[in-house]
């Protein structure tokens, strides 16, 4: 099974159960996305969709996070450069969009920090398990731009729109037993016992009637197809916002370990 992944050079696999391929978050500064991973996260769901020895996918991240999300490397380069910045934009889109034509369940298990491109596979998954300790964070209006690489077509879904609003546009955590109490996750268990019971799930789902399993992941995310141009939208918004003056001081904020001091109306103001 793992031959075929040999392709995805920057994305650790393991195969520990028949029919469960794990994709691994394992890396530097808690498993933050480089630039790499971020392409390679985008198409892999497309060659697990036609891998027939794939019937569920498990993602989990080792130490102690489930991934940091996307590197402020990576986020300089877009402010740096228009092309890296669509480039970027165009891989965001396919992760979303592929991880909803992907036919095989896909179970995540989240421990401590889940951000960013991260953040959108671990809910976007057909079952979340989050620890209950685990830290739910989509930092995108922190950082200075629209949240859009999944959050507004996605969350509100999941756990309204009021719900949506208030954690969106504040940046506020949501802890693993908060996000189940929203909506935000499927269930939640001690940190002890996680990789045991979404590793159980994924399991399951293996073991189960395929057809009958997968055509109920692809009726349910007819949900998410609907919210396309929602996601287009918000996704066009973020882009957008990273040729303006915030997300630059959001990221030297953040470097810099500090508030950010962002302009007021700085994209309304009066001639």
């Amino acid at each position: 099974m793992l031959s075929t992944y040999e392709q995805f050079s920057s994305l650790k696999f393991e195969n520990n159960h028949p029919g469960v391929l794990e994709l691994v978050f394992d890396g530097p500064n808690l498993n933050a996305v480089t630039e790499d991973q971020h392409r390679e996260l985008a198409l892999i769901w497309q060659v697990i969709d036609r891998d027939p020895q794939v019937r569920v996918v498990l993602v989990h991240g080792v130490g102690k996070a489930f991934s940091a999300g996307g590197s402020f490397d990576m986020v300089e380069a877009q402010i740096a450069d228009h092309r890296i910045n669509m480039r970027v934009m165009q891989e965001a889109r396919d992760l979303y969009y592929n991880i909803i034509g992907c036919s095989k369940p896909i179970v995540s298990a989240i421990h401590g920090p889940a951000v960013g491109a991260g953040l959108v596979i671990a809910l976007m998954a057909d079952i979340s398990v989050a620890a209950t300790d685990a830290r739910i964070i989509d930092g995108h209006t922190r950082l200075g731009v629209a949240a859009g690489d999944h959050a507004a077509a996605v969350w509100p879904l999941l756990c309204g729109i009021a719900k949506s609003k208030y954690l969106l546009m504040t940046c506020r955590e949501v802890s693993g037993q908060d996000a189940e109490r929203a909506g935000l996750v499927s269930l939640t268990v001690d940190k002890e016992q996680l990789l045991d019971t979404a590793t159980t799930i994924a399991k399951d789902l293996a073991d189960g009637a395929q057809d009958a399993i997968r055509w109920t992941k692809q009726a349910i995310n007819g949900w998410y197809r609907q919210a396309g141009p929602i996601f287009d939208a918000s996704l066009g918004l973020e882009f957008l916002a990273f040729n303006g003056p915030d997300v630059a001081e959001g990221v030297a904020s953040h470097r810099e370990r500090r508030a950010p001091n962002f302009t007021p109306n700085a994209s309304h103001e009066l001639a």
